[in-house]
């Protein structure tokens, strides 16, 4: 399938654009008011150098963002999984790791290899589907996304992706269909008017190198779609994210939205620098010299926790490394991730019996994070959260 005409808005972007989302994003996570945030939640502020108030909504610090949704309650990235994550008190739902439809839709998925989120395997019309292919160096088996159309692909229902431990999420099988981005945005546009609040949305460009070859770049479908609904301006209640550089600096040049660069483990290359031959791993990126440079086309980084807090060899949390500080001196936020319930999950320090679907004391875990003033959290149970937060706060 041949890429759709790519929407250039280059003609809009203004000189400062990047400073100017970067105050927002910055606005953003660090909420309205003392009485949101309490004086502690003030006080980091004022020592990040980062303004307090600003922009068309703020939110509580830390940010509690719904991973996938709910996706510690339900099948992740569907309606049923976004909807709770609002019910449940999330300030921004991550509705969207994006990846393309043979026919150039964005659909919302994790990977986009579908036989573990998906009931594809139990259609007996689209066995001939089931392949291999390499997805960034992994070879892997099953139905890909850019393999169907967007028809074709709704006529399939989510599944639970992580059954072992999360049996109780397997109840929802088959009740909710794949959602496409548009769908999404739709949905925010009603969710904002049903609850009388704006709602907040984090969509992830999912392999953007790989579609790019196979000629289904993300980005500029995604700066279409954000223009088209009106929400590609550095004030949309919309931050953009992905594990590759790269496609944050095209989007930069597209939108006008926050953006923040993901990073995973430190020994790790991202996609983008292993296909161009860049030997730098996300150990220089979170350098100083790194930090400023990411500082220059986005506006905060989305780490894994282990780059905040490192564990040791049986798996307990260490000291804390100077990458909030690092990162904050040069204008970023840190939203890292995941956070969830369940004891594996958990650093071992923080994990209660061997269950696999049991839960640790994940309010202390949340407690040890937060103290190391990052702006918010990407996590599956958004009301545990929720909780911690106000513990936190108000401790």
């Amino acid at each position: 399938m041949g890429s759709q005409d790519a929407w250039e808005p280059n003609e809009r972007r203004t000189t400062g654009g990047t400073t100017g989302r970067r105050a927002l994003l910055g606005a953003a996570v660090l909420g309205a008011t003392g009485s949101v945030l309490g004086l502690a939640g003030t006080a980091r502020a004022t020592e990040a150098g980062r303004p307090a108030r600003g922009g068309l909504q703020s939110l509580p610090v830390p940010t509690i963002i719904g991973h996938r949704g709910a996706s510690g309650y339900r099948p992740e990235h569907t309606f049923g999984s976004y909807e709770l994550a609002l019910d449940l008190g999330a300030d921004i739902v991550e509705a969207g790791d994006l990846v393309p439809t043979r026919d150039g839709h964005l659909v919302c998925r994790h990977e986009p290899e579908i036989g573990g989120t998906t009931d594809v395997a139990d259609h007996k019309e689209f066995a001939d589907r089931r392949t291999t292919k390499v997805l960034d160096g992994v070879s892997t088996t099953g139905w890909f996304t850019e393999d169907f159309t967007l028809a074709e692909l709704k006529t399939l229902r989510a599944i639970e992706r992580i059954p072992a431990n999360r049996p109780h999420n397997t109840l929802y099988n088959g009740r909710w269909e794949i959602p496409t981005f548009e769908e999404v945005l739709r949905w925010q546009d009603e969710q904002t008017r049903k609850r009388g609040k704006q709602v907040w949305i984090y969509p992830e460009t999912k392999h953007p190198t790989y579609f790019r070859k196979l000629g289904l770049g993300l980005e500029e479908r995604l700066a279409k779609l954000l223009h088209k609904h009106g929400k590609d301006r550095k004030h949309s209640p919309v931050i953009l994210q992905s594990f590759e550089p790269s496609s944050i600096q095209r989007l930069n040049k597209l939108v006008d939205n926050p953006l923040v660069v993901l990073l995973s483990a430190a020994n790790t290359r991202p996609w983008d620098f292993v296909e161009a031959g860049d030997p730098r791993t996300v150990a220089d990126l979170i350098t100083r010299a790194g930090l400023r440079e990411i500082a220059g086309y986005a506006q905060g980084i989305g780490p894994t926790l282990d780059l905040v807090i490192p564990k040791d060899a049986s798996g307990n949390l260490t000291t804390p490394t100077t990458l909030v500080k690092d990162a904050h001196a040069v204008g970023l936020v840190l939203h890292p991730y995941t956070m969830r319930n369940e004891n594996p999950f958990l650093p071992a320090n923080f994990r209660k019996g061997t269950d696999a679907d049991a839960y640790g004391d994940v309010f202390g875990a949340f407690r040890t994070y937060f103290a190391t003033g990052i702006d918010g959290v990407f996590t599956d149970n958004a009301d545990t959260g929720v909780l911690a937060r106000e513990d936190f706060v108000n401790g």
